[in-house]
């Protein structure tokens, strides 16, 4: 299972780099209700088997951990039909269980520690540091200082699911840059024109580089983790021959029900008090489209503890024994409690709250408006898309370059609309200069202007490229600061959150929201499917 740890480490190190651990008040949120579901499951389950007699009480690790991929799955059949911030909130949460859950094993289920190994192992992990530092983009540094680090670790008597959650932890993350792209591209411009072992080669090494060794190792671990190792280590652990009398004895004994009490009910009121108190408390705040409802229907959920669960069992009492046996019925168990639970919940929720979703708003709200939006193509197009834009955004600037691939597919039936979503420094004052240029009938030519110009955004800047384009300067310097401009970038920025659009570029097709890639093949197909559509309506009954 060292592998499966290794992975988490490098979601983990993911979600700190460019995820949801950013956000401090969300981190902070989920870190402290992370916190309050581990410590009352333990308190559970030790209540339970202590006011019992105190046999399995050393077993109490076994409710810590959640398991992600059966908590998601469930998650997707039972939760509301648009999920997404919900997931992501509950990804956090497992973040900070997994983390826990590992250093348990590590600290309280290890054997009889050996020095010698333990210092190669921690003398592999400041070498995972010193190369991360030296921002090495190859892999196979990083997977020989790791194999080290898993056998050294096996050999000093601590457990190695500690060593695969901090190898990953140390393993680089960062967000793909434009320049690395760009590079990339210009080399498979030389392999295409040039075609050769060694163009191929170089093609291969510049598109490594574009993306961090972190994601591209999980890319590669995701699959036959999820597919092959995983569920070899629950065939191999979860079975149980309930004859001879198990299921009656394990209905009888206080480890199944500690198991049982600690993984739902701890982890529902841990999870889900914490976070109500946390968030009345000004502590943290609820990812956007979340409601109170949705996080008690995640957290019965986080109760499902599967592989961890298993895993721990397997160390505290081995599977084989009676309290092992035991403690996997109540596993097994729990599994249908927490789902059961947290479909009841959802529903609830939903019936009473009205949260029939836990996600951001799909819908361009408001509609496009002629007389208020920009829009390049027909009015009366058949189909819209819709831009939220940043002028500093690196990748808005390549996204709205795609307008002219998509006029050339779709002609008069297509119109084009950009709305502000400045979010980078100068992209409240690039956007408010948009509209002083709209002012003077030239926002398409800005646009198109600007976008060749992004890495100089000043306002001096601005004023000279107003010069250029033959703007009236005097009159373009008034409108950059006036009320109506700043009304009007405010309402698309009202728009956007209305709309869930919250990063640029956020494309609209049709007045859905879309998701995934934004490539221009990407948009044309979603453009075509709701083509389709549009003339499946049309056609009479």
């Amino acid at each position: 299972m060292v592998v499966f740890f290794f992975l988490i480490g490098l979601e983990v190190r993911q979600e700190f780099a460019h995820g949801s651990l950013r956000d401090r008040s969300r981190a902070g949120l989920a870190l402290i209700a992370g916190v309050a579901g581990v410590v009352l499951r333990a308190l559970v389950y030790v209540l339970l088997v202590g006011l019992a007699g105190g046999q399995g009480l050393h077993g109490w690790g076994a409710v810590v951990g959640t398991d992600t991929a059966f908590m998601l799955g469930t998650l997707a059949i039972v939760g509301p039909r648009l999920s997404g911030q919900l997931r992501v909130f509950l990804l956090t949460l497992t973040v900070v269980d997994d983390f826990l859950a590992v250093s348990i094993i590590g600290i309280v289920y290890s054997e009889e520690i050996r020095i010698v190994p333990l210092l190669i192992a921690l003398a592999s992990l400041v070498g995972l540091w010193l190369l991360g530092r030296t921002r090495q983009w190859r892999a196979m540094p990083y997977v020989l200082i790791v194999i080290v680090l898993w056998l050294a670790t096996v050999y000093s008597g601590i457990h190695a699911s500690l060593a695969g959650m901090a190898a990953g932890l140390l393993i680089p993350a960062y967000a793909t840059q434009r320049h690395g792209v760009v590079a990339a591209r210009q080399l498979f411009r030389d392999f295409w024109q040039s075609p050769s072992a060694a163009s191929a080669r170089a093609v291969d090494c510049g598109l490594s580089q574009g993306i961090s060794v972190n994601e591209r190792l999980h890319e590669f671990l995701r699959l036959p983790t999820a597919l092959l190792i995983v569920p070899v280590f629950a065939l191999a652990n979860a079975g149980v021959d309930l004859r001879g009398g198990l299921l009656a004895e394990a209905f009888g004994s206080p480890v199944t029900w500690g198991v049982i009490a600690g993984l739902v009910l701890g982890k529902l009121l841990g999870i889900g008090l914490t976070t109500l108190v946390a968030v009345r408390l000004g502590l943290g705040r609820l990812p956007e489209g979340v409601g109170m409802g949705s996080v008690f229907g995640g957290a019965a959920l986080s109760g499902i503890g599967f592989t961890v669960s298993l895993l721990i069992i397997g160390l505290a009492f081995g599977t084989t024994s009676d309290l092992g046996r035991q403690a996997t019925v109540g596993v097994l168990v729990l599994m249908m409690l927490a789902t059961l639970l947290g479909w009841l919940i959802f529903k609830v929720a939903a019936r009473r709250w009205g949260e029939e979703n836990a996600d951001l708003p799909m819908v361009l709200e408001p509609p496009v408006d002629p007389e208020v939006d920009h829009i390049r193509g027909p009015e009366d197009a058949q189909l819209t898309l819709v831009e939220y834009v940043d002028f500093e955004c690196e990748y808005c600037a390549h996204a709205t370059g795609s307008w002219e691939d998509l006029r050339a597919h779709f002609g008069d039936d297509l119109r084009y609309v950009v709305r502000h979503l400045p979010h980078h420094p100068h992209g409240p004052i690039a956007a408010r200069a948009s509209e002083a240029a709209s002012n003077q009938g030239m926002f398409w030519p800005w646009l198109d202007f600007v976008f060749t110009r992004q890495h100089a955004l000043e306002r001096e800047d601005l004023i000279g490229y107003a010069a250029e384009l033959g703007l009236d300067v005097d009159r373009f310097i008034a409108d950059l600061d006036s009320p109506a401009v700043i009304e009007r970038v405010e309402r698309d920025l009202a728009s956007a959150v209305a709309s869930g659009a919250h990063a640029t570029p956020t494309f609209f097709v049709e007045g859905r929201r879309l998701r995934g890639s934004y490539d221009a093949r990407s948009v044309t197909a979603a453009l075509e499917a709701s083509r389709r559509g549009i003339r499946t309506q049309e056609v009479p009954s």
